[in-house]
């Protein structure tokens, strides 16, 4: 609930003096600086919202807490305080009050991001169950010779190729300046699913090696949960489509 953050900003002179707290940021234990969205006055929820860089090494920020996720361990998440952190006015982006609407159009890159980046994670983890199948011995064959392996592998690509080119669209789309809303947030929602699907269905042809920690199969079942967390839920995608479809009403803003 973007519009529902509690960190706020006032003026001073020339500065903002920021307090609030920050949870899930990404890379916020060795980040230099924060592009950080914070209330700037106490307008409408929609209306009263500023981006500002913030640096990180600024009096008053206490980086208090590594979270300790199931996956993504190459990319630290934080709890982050701020006690009357000084910051130039100057250093906000763009108009004061726009921040939600800047944020709002971020997510769509952020989106058609998340989409772009899980495709070759999926192509890899198919690729190397079909090895891993080809050299699996059992029942006096290979696990590939099993029709419902192959038809389920077939099935996962024909997936994986539908959601490439769904982002490649969307892309397209943005790149000429419209509004991909609706694209972006079917693929943010397929490509969430679909990792998982993918993960846990070629992890099972792994067996018990599957269940290990060093194989790759396994770091896309842990790495690839947080596709439909991250970056907007599955349930925000699906009442974003549900609006743009113009099944769900819009609140007034």
């Amino acid at each position: 609930d973007v519009a529902g953050l509690k960190s706020h900003a006032r003026k001073d002179g020339d500065d903002y003096l920021i307090s609030g707290q920050k949870m899930w940021i990404t890379n916020s234990l060795q980040a230099d600086w924060m592009c950080m969205l914070v209330n700037t006055s106490d307008g409408p929820a929609h209306r009263n919202k500023s981006l500002v860089m913030v640096p990180m090494d600024s009096p008053g920020i206490e980086r208090a807490q590594k979270i300790r996720k199931i996956g993504m361990h190459s990319s630290d998440t934080g709890l982050i305080y701020f006690d009357n952190v000084r910051v130039p006015q100057r250093y906000r982006i763009g108009e004061e009050g726009q921040g939600f609407v800047y944020q709002m159009q971020q997510f769509q890159e952020e989106r058609l991001w998340c989409a772009a980046s899980s495709l070759e994670p999926m192509d890899a983890c198919i690729r190397d169950t079909i090895e891993w199948a080809q050299q699996r011995k059992l029942f006096g064959g290979t696990l590939a010779d099993q029709q419902w392996v192959q038809f389920k592998l077939a099935e996962l690509k024909t997936e994986v190729e539908a959601l490439r080119a769904l982002t490649y669209r969307a892309c397209e789309l943005h790149v000429q300046g419209t509004d991909v809303t609706e694209l972006a947030s079917m693929a943010k929602l397929k490509c969430g699913r679909l990792t998982r699907v993918v993960a846990d269905t070629c992890l099972q042809f792994w067996g018990g090696m599957g269940f290990t920690w060093e194989n790759r199969v396994s770091r896309l079942y842990r790495d690839g949960r947080l596709g439909s967390i991250g970056g907007g839920a599955d349930e925000v995608m699906l009442g974003i489509l549900a609006k743009t479809m113009g099944i769900a009403k819009r609140a007034p803003r």
